[in-house]
C-alpha cells in the first residue's frame, strides 16, 4: 500500500496491484469487516491496494477502510471498520426491541405469511434509521477531508447505487463519495426513503452493481489491478432443492444479488482470455486474477436486518477466520 502511514513501497519492489470489492448484504456485511481486519493485520508489503469498492453495507466497510488507510494506516483501517459495526449493532434496550421486531417480521414474510405491506413513507418516523446511520458515519469519517485525500497515489474509492428516476446503475467515486452517496447505497426501499442526489432519487446499490467492479478496472493501465479480491456475501452455490417458501425466497435473493457480480466477472475473464491468446495487446491490457473470499453460510434473508451484537460479532469472527485462511492459501501458491 504505497500511500499509507505504514510506509511507502519502493518502485523497485514491483508490488502486485490489488483491488478489493465488497458485496452488499445488510448485517451480513459485518463479515466483511472481519475479512478486512484480517487482510490489513497481515498485509504483504509486496502488494499495493489500488482500489476498493462497496455496495450497501459493503460501501460502509469500503469507505471506513479507505479512510482509515489514508489517514493513519492499516491499523487505523482495522479499528475503524470494527468501530463502525460496534455502533451499528443494537445495544440499547429500545434498539434491541426494535431489532427483534423487525427481524421477526422479516422471518414471517420470508416464510410466506401474509402481512400488511408498509412503506417507510407511511411511517410516522420515516427518517429515524437514516438519521442514525448518518450520525454513525459522521462520527467516524471526516467527509470534509475526503477530497484532499484523493491524490493520484490514493486507491480508488467506489460506492454503488441505483438511480431510481433514470433507471441506471450509478456509482460515486473518490471525492464524490459523500454522506448522501453512502446512505443511498444502503437505502433499501422497504426500510428507507430514497436519497436525493443531484436532483435524482437513489436506492440501495443491491439493485445495481453488487459490488461495483467496472470502475476499479476502467483506470490507466499502470493502475489496473492485477488481482481482484471479491468479498462475497451471497453464497454462490446451493446444495439440493429449495422447497419451502423461505428457502425459495432466500435463494432468489442470493441469485439476484450475485447476478451483476457474475456478469462483470465473466467479462473480466473474457478479457483475460483475449490477452492470453493475443487478441488484445498485453502491453495495453492487464491480466486480472479473480479471487473470492466467501462468507459461504446459508444465513437466510431475514437475518440481513439483524443487528444483534452477538450475531454481528460472530460474523466478524468468521470474517477474520476466512481472511486469514485466504492469505495463507495465497501465500502457499
Amino acid at each position: 500500500m504505497s500511500d499509507t502511514a505504514d510506509g511507502p513501497v519502493s518502485a523497485d519492489d514491483d508490488p502486485t496491484r490489488v483491488a478489493i470489492a465488497c458485496q452488499g448484504g445488510g448485517s451480513h456485511t459485518a463479515f466483511t469487516a472481519g475479512v478486512l481486519c484480517a487482510l490489513f493485520d497481515d498485509w504483504d508489503d509486496g502488494d499495493e491496494l489500488v482500489g476498493i469498492s462497496g455496495t450497501s453495507g459493503g460501501a460502509f466497510n469500503a469507505l471506513a477502510a479507505w479512510y482509515g488507510l489514508l489517514t493513519d494506516g492499516r491499523a487505523r483501517a482495522s479499528e475503524l471498520v470494527t468501530a463502525l459495526w460496534d455502533d451499528i449493532a443494537a445495544t440499547t434496550p429500545a434498539d434491541r426491541a426494535t431489532n427483534d421486531w423487525l427481524t421477526g417480521v422479516n422471518r414471517l414474510e420470508s416464510a410466506g405469511y401474509p402481512l400488511p405491506h408498509v412503506t417507510p413513507y407511511q411511517l410516522p418516523w420515516p427518517d429515524v434509521g437514516k438519521a442514525r446511520l448518518r450520525s454513525i458515519l459522521e462520527r467516524h469519517i471526516g467527509f470534509e477531508a475526503i477530497p484532499g485525500l484523493c491524490t493520484a497515489a490514493a486507491p480508488e474509492l467506489v460506492v454503488g447505487t441505483v438511480n431510481v428516476n433514470e433507471g441506471y446503475f450509478e456509482t460515486f467515486t473518490n471525492e464524490g463519495v459523500t454522506v448522501p452517496a453512502v446512505l443511498a447505497s444502503a437505502a433499501v426501499p422497504t426500510l428507507f426513503e430514497a436519497v436525493e442526489i443531484h436532483g435524482h432519487l437513489h436506492w440501495d446499490g443491491l439493485f445495481s452493481q453488487n459490488p461495483p467492479i467496472n470502475d476499479l478496472m476502467h483506470v490507466p493501465p499502470a493502475d489496473k489491478p492485477e488481482e481482484l479480491w471479491i468479498v462475497q456475501i451471497n453464497p454462490q452455490r446451493f446444495e439440493g432443492e429449495p422447497r419451502t417458501a423461505d428457502a425459495i425466497a432466500d435463494r432468489r435473493n442470493q441469485l439476484s444479488g450475485n447476478l451483476s457480480l457474475n456478469q462483470e466477472l465473466r467479462f473480466i475473464e473474457r478479457v483475460n482470455e483475449w490477452v492470453e491468446d493475443g487478441t488484445l495487446p498485453a502491453a495495453e491490457f492487464t491480466h486480472t486474477e479473480i479471487r473470492r473470499i466467501e462468507l459461504g453460510e446459508q444465513l437466510g434473508y431475514a437475518t440481513k436486518v439483524d443487528r444483534n451484537p452477538q450475531f454481528i460479532e460472530a460474523l466478524q469472527d468468521l470474517g477474520r477466520e476466512r481472511g486469514r485462511a485466504f492469505l495463507a492459501e495465497r501465500a502457499g501458491e
